[in-house]
């Protein structure tokens, strides 16, 4: 056991960083973005917090489709994380816990160690995927949970992965290729069509989605309801877009109220339902792909019949895409539908599921066979990468 590590959830659009001795982590944009109103000036990470229009953002990201590919940026973003301007972290005294994506490539998993062990001189390191850590807090929270079937709802992907006593199965992770970056571009793909061009707006946009989006119970009721009328149809609302005077972030607003200052706005009807759809219906846009709740039956038929109903049992939602309103109902409702009658199928989507496996870090961190896992800077002196191979089983 330790009394503190350094956990760094490095996820393609947030890093979830902070010591394991505080509550929260801190949720930091893993990204570079540059301003039409700030030409000169480059915002890391939460920096775009002080950029005063940030309307066209230019975004420069270090994941391209999920895994790690542009070094000079996350090199960056990772040198103000661990400076003092963000969370100040001394890695010769503290052990570091990364996590990285499923499959992710030898060459990536060497240039982390790399990095870590000779330029941030880190002593120990842990390099694992979200899930697992996912896995390690659920079953800290329930210890009897034989096995957990994690979804990863991110930014690139969604990953359906199940987990048998602690040890992932990986003949049976199944990814689907839509993610909350997908969602974001097939909404301003939407809005430009039909309203107004913001497919350079990506910032705002996000907003819009977040803000806006929920998950249909009974889709062709919803579509229906949405070709009516107001205020039969009680989906359509307007969005008031922030002007970045006086307002910073925009907000909905329902129809039968006019707007306190008569500002842009858009007109948000089926677009708010049919976004997420695409998590459950990827055909619905032309990925020839299976839904959300076809991917968790085909990865819990591949794993032993034994662990099947802990599987079904034993569901957790992470990411980030898990927040839109009606998605644990709808989730439920549709694996329900085409699971075997005599199981139990429980669904747990945790408070907050963009922290659930930094928290899954934070528990870890605390086991008593914690040095047992990591990899010492002497160890990766004397043997190399392929200690780091050998220990951590990604």
């Amino acid at each position: 056991m330790v009394e503190k590590a350094f956990i760094l959830d490095n996820g393609a659009y947030t890093a979830k960083v902070e010591h394991s001795t505080v509550q929260e982590p801190k949720i930091i944009p893993n990204c570079i973005m540059k301003a039409k109103s700030e030409r000169r000036r480059l915002f890391i990470a939460d920096q775009v917090e002080e950029c005063r229009d940030a309307s066209g953002l230019f975004y420069l990201l270090p994941f391209q489709k999920g895994l790690l590919m542009n070094w000079d940026i996350q090199k960056t973003v990772w040198d103000y994380i661990f400076s003092k301007d963000c969370c100040r972290s001394n890695f010769t005294e503290t052990p570091l816990i990364i996590t990285e994506p499923y499959f992710n490539f030898c060459s990536i998993q060497e240039a982390v160690a790399e990095i870590f062990f000779e330029e941030y001189e880190c002593q120990s390191l842990l390099r694992v995927t979200a899930g697992d850590l996912s896995d390690y807090h659920y079953r800290s929270v329930n210890p009897n949970a034989l096995c957990t079937l994690v979804i990863d709802c991110g930014y690139s992907f969604t990953h359906v992965a199940p987990y048998i006593r602690g040890k992932k199965q990986k003949n049976a992770i199944k990814r689907i290729e839509v993610g909350g970056k997908l969602l974001t571009n097939h909404l301003k793909e939407i809005i430009s069509y039909r309203q107004l061009h913001v497919m350079e707006e990506t910032y705002v946009m996000n907003q819009v989605k977040e803000d806006c989006c929920f998950v249909s119970m009974d889709i062709m009721s919803d579509m229906s309801k949405s070709k009516k009328k107001y205020p039969e149809n009680d989906i359509v609302r307007d969005y008031i877009l922030p002007d970045f005077t006086n307002l910073r972030r925009g907000y909905l607003h329902t129809l039968d109220k006019p707007p306190v200052v008569e500002q842009q706005k858009l007109r948000m009807n089926n677009e708010r339902f049919s976004v997420p759809e695409v998590l459950f219906h990827p055909s619905d846009i032309g990925i020839n792909q299976m839904g959300l709740a076809e991917a968790i039956k085909y990865s819990i038929q591949q794993c032993p019949e034994e662990s099947r109903s802990h599987l079904y049992k034993n569901i957790v939602v992470t990411g980030g895409s898990a927040l839109f309103p009606g998605f644990k109902e709808r989730l439920y409702k549709d694996v329900r539908a085409d699971s075997p009658d005599d199981f139990e199928v429980n669904i747990t989507l945790p408070e907050n599921p963009i922290t659930y496996a930094w928290h899954g870090g934070k528990l870890m961190s605390k086991d008593p066979e914690f040095y047992s896992f990591v990899v010492t800077k002497e160890e990766y002196e004397e043997e190399g990468p392929t200690i780091c191979m050998e220990r951590f089983d990604t």
